[in-house]
C-alpha cells in the first residue's frame, strides 16, 4: 500500500529536499520503519539513542498521534492514509 508521508521543511535535507513523498508499506509499524530505512538521516531527528521518539517530535497517522494508538505495529494502511512528522518548537 502506498501512503503519503511528509516532514517539516526544517529536516527536508534528510529526504533529498522533499517535504512530501510516497511511502510503501502495509502496516503503520512497517511504514515507520520504512521511513528511516529509506531516509536514514531522519533517524537522528526522530529517535533518541534508546530508539524512542524524541520528546519534541510528533508522529501523526492521519489525524491521530501515533503515541496515542494502542497497537500501531499492526494497523493496516488504507488508500489515502498519511504519515506526518511534526516538530514542536519552543522558545522564550
Amino acid at each position: 500500500m502506498q501512503i503519503e508521508a511528509s516532514v517539516p521543511m526544517l529536516i527536508s535535507d534528510c529526504t533529498g529536499g522533499r517535504t512530501r513523498f510516497p511511502l510503501e508499506a502495509d502496516t503503520l509499524g512497517k511504514a515507520l520503519r520504512r521511513l528511516v530505512e529509506t531516509y536514514p538521516l531522519l533517524r537522528v531527528h526522530l529517535y533518541d539513542e534508546q530508539g524512542d521518539v524524541r520528546q519534541h517530535v510528533l508522529l501523526y497517522y492521519n489525524d491521530e498521534n501515533v503515541a496515542w494508538l494502542d497497537d500501531p505495529e499492526h494497523i493496516a494502511l488504507k488508500p489515502g492514509d498519511k504519515l506526518r512528522v511534526l516538530q514542536a518548537v519552543s522558545g522564550g
